[in-house]
């Protein structure tokens, strides 16, 4: 399997056990919430898998475009009856790892939504 097949894996299963062989150890993470970079392999898993715990069967793919440096994949899902649209921006490394995720998302009431439900996801 490669790096999209086991990401597309994880998140259709909802288990985050596949994130470990996918993320580089000096990825970084970009966040549509907080402001700083969030670097290194343990918080980029540590946010991706709080983000599968907070999307619900309603998240599916739109688009993607795919090639051996980049991935951009579009996708849209529901939130407490908010329809929320987003693009995710990865980047590989050498080796095919993932060196780089970036989510963007939106409408502004939707990033609240996520925001609030990344905390609890957190903290659980």
């Amino acid at each position: 399997m490669n790096t999209m097949e086991i990401w597309h894996e994880v998140v259709k299963s909802k288990d985050p056990k596949g994130l470990d062989a996918i993320i580089a150890e000096d990825c970084i993470f970009h966040s549509p919430v907080i402001h700083t970079p969030q670097e290194g392999k343990d918080l980029t898993k540590l946010y991706l898998a709080g983000a599968v715990k907070v999307f619900n069967d309603s998240f599916h793919y739109l688009k993607e475009v795919v090639n051996d440096d980049y991935a951009i994949l579009e996708f849209v899902c529901a939130v407490d009856g908010i329809t929320i649209n987003g693009v995710d921006i990865i980047s590989f490394d050498d080796a095919g790892k993932i060196k780089e995720f970036k989510v963007m998302i939106r409408p502004m009431k939707g990033v609240t939504t996520m925001a609030a439900k990344m905390v609890e996801a957190l903290n659980d």
